[in-house]
C-alpha cells in the first residue's frame, strides 16, 4: 500500500499580521526553503519519488505564529531526525519558514498538527 507523499511548509504569520510584509516576500521566503529542502534532500529516495510526478506533488502550507514556535518546530524536528529546511532571512538573520523534505504524510503528519492551514 502506498502512501501520499507531502511536503510540509510552515510559514510564520506574524510577518504579515504584526510585521506587515508583503504577501509576495512571505510566498518567496516559502519557495525559497522548499527550493533548499529540495536541493538538499534531492538524492533522498523519497524525495526522488515525489519529484517523479510533478504534476501530483502535495504540499501543505501551515502558519507559526511567530518566529519562537518555527524555531521549536525546528528544533523538536531536528532531534527526531526529520530533514528539514528552517530558511533564515538574511541579511537580518531571522526565521522565517520551514520546510520538510518530503515524507510519507503518515510518517510526519504528528508534527505538524498544532498548526492551523495558512489563510
Amino acid at each position: 500500500m502506498s502512501s501520499t507523499i507531502v511536503q510540509y511548509v510552515v510559514v510564520r504569520g506574524d510577518l504579515i499580521s504584526a510585521l506587515k510584509w508583503p504577501t509576495g516576500a512571505l510566498i518567496a521566503q516559502a519557495c525559497h526553503a522548499c527550493t533548499a529542502a529540495i536541493h538538499t534532500f534531492y538524492q533522498d529516495e523519497v524525495t526522488q519519488q515525489y519529484l517523479s510526478d510533478l504534476d501530483s506533488m502535495h504540499k501543505v502550507i501551515l502558519e507559526a505564529k511567530n518566529e519562537e514556535s518555527l524555531r521549536e518546530l525546528s528544533e523538536s524536528l531536528t532531534q527526531d531526525g526529520i530533514q528539514h529546511k528552517l530558511w533564515m532571512e538574511q541579511p537580518e538573520d531571522i526565521a522565517t519558514c520551514v520546510a520538510a523534505k518530503p515524507y510519507t504524510k503518515q510518517e510526519v503528519q504528528k508534527y505538524f498538527k498544532k498548526f492551523k492551514l495558512f489563510k
